[in-house]
Parts: structure tokens; C-alpha cells; sequence
């Protein structure tokens, strides 16, 4: 299966980072954070990859020249101003068949094949993989009185999911379902029709959004390795 990786957005809520060069080349421990994307599929036996560029889409294209890794890297230039669901759509219908997708500045160490298993087993057209929701504050716990017995920094909300990429469709799923978003359009509507299945994540997951988030990542690059590279245990 090839992998569809959107990375053609113009990452307005990493600016100014993102002036000279698009989010997906913004460096994580030294390297684009796109290389350590596509590691996580390449390390899972996934390494043919087909890269939807747009804002800036010649730097990612200058970088992919110089990869000298055996990956297999088309760039399909989508358009600066196209929406998820139509840089996808472009791609889908290049490919034909079924296909890995994730976005260009999500890092976690999903087991892909899973994912990729999911889609081959049931009788829907795509996958997504979801993640318990990060809460950015921290909670308070009391008892049935209002005494208060634990704050928790941040936690994990497990009785909320979300979406974290990393999916499965088949082509004519994307293709044949209307709208230019990904998020708002194309999922919503496989949704309705019974045809959208989650895989459920529970290991380390990180999108990187914001300026913040890039130096959070460099951080955990530092102090921890790679924890995004970390394969999952089957």
C-alpha cells in the first residue's frame, strides 16, 4: 500500500515559522519533521510514499532529491490554497487502490499494519485512527462531598477520542465522496454512511500545530529519544 502524506497547508498557526519554509519541513532533533513521519511507515515495511505538497512545495521537493534512503517519494503538487479533502482526492485518484494517508506533522507510534489489517478485514472504506483526547489543563478529582482528592496535570480523557490521522481508505471512497475537506466533509459523510471505522491508539501521539508543540517535540527529541520511532509491541 502506498502512503498519502498531506503536507501542502499553509501552517498559519506555526507563524512565523513557517515563512521561509512549509510546517512539514520545521525541524524535530535535527531533521523535517516530515522524514520522521515517513520513518514510521518505513520502519513498518511502508516506504513507498506519495507526498500532496502545495504551500511551498518546491522546498519539499528539493529535500525529497536529496534523500538517499531507498524510499520510493513522488511529490504531487495539489495547490497552495486546496483544502485536505482535495489534496487527497488528487492523490486517490493517481492511486487507485487502497492507501495508507496521514498529515504531514503528526508523530506517534501507531502500528501501521494494524491499521492497515483493520482496513483489509471489514467491509467499510476507510480507516482512522483515533487517540484519547490530551486535556491542556489540568484536572481536579473530589468525592461525593466536593473535597478534593487529586489534581492529575493534563491527562489523557479517555471518554473522549480523536482524530490523529494515520488512516486506510479505499480510493473510490475519497473520490466519490463530495467536498474539499478531509475533516469536515469526507469522514462525516463515510461516517453517515457506515463505512468509517476508528483504530483505537493508545501510545504516544503528538501533533504539531503550534510553535509551542515544535519546541515541545525538540524537547522530547533531547531528553527521551524518539518515542514517536519506538515500534509498537504486537
Amino acid at each position: 500500500m502506498r502512503t498519502v502524506i498531506l503536507c501542502g497547508g499553509r501552517g498559519t498557526r506555526a507563524w512565523p515559522a513557517t515563512a521561509e519554509v512549509p510546517k512539514p519541513m520545521l525541524e524535530i532533533g535535527g531533521r523535517p519533521v516530515l522524514e520522521h513521519v515517513m520513518e514510521i511507515y518505513a520502519r513498518q515495511g511502508y516506504d513507498d510514499f506519495m507526498l500532496a505538497t502545495g504551500y511551498k512545495g518546491d522546498v519539499i521537493a528539493d529535500w525529497v532529491s536529496t534523500l538517499s534512503n531507498g524510499w520510493s517519494v513522488q511529490c504531487v503538487d495539489t495547490g497552495d490554497d486546496a483544502d485536505t479533502g482535495e489534496r487527497l482526492r488528487v492523490c486517490a485518484e493517481r492511486i487507485a487502490a487502497p492507501f495508507l494517508a496521514t498529515y504531514g506533522d503528526g508523530l506517534g507510534n501507531v502500528d501501521v499494519d494494524a491499521v492497515a489489517q483493520r482496513q483489509r478485514e471489514h467491509d467499510g472504506a476507510a480507516i482512522v485512527t483515533v487517540v484519547p483526547l490530551p486535556s491542556q489543563y489540568g484536572t481536579i478529582d473530589t468525592d461525593e462531598s466536593g473535597r478534593v482528592t487529586a489534581f492529575r496535570e493534563k491527562p489523557l480523557l479517555r471518554e473522549h477520542w480523536i482524530n490523529a490521522g494515520f488512516f486506510a481508505f479505499d480510493a473510490d471512497a475519497v473520490t466519490d465522496t463530495p467536498g474539499s475537506s478531509l475533516e469536515r466533509d469526507i469522514l462525516p459523510a463515510l461516517g453517515e454512511a457506515g463505512s468509517l471505522y476508528v483504530y483505537r491508539h493508545e501510545g504516544f501521539w503528538k501533533s504539531m500545530d503550534t510553535h509551542k508543540e515544535v519546541v515541545e517535540l525538540n524537547s522530547l527529541a533531547e531528553k527521551e529519544g524518539h518515542p514517536w520511532l519506538q515500534l509498537p509491541t504486537r
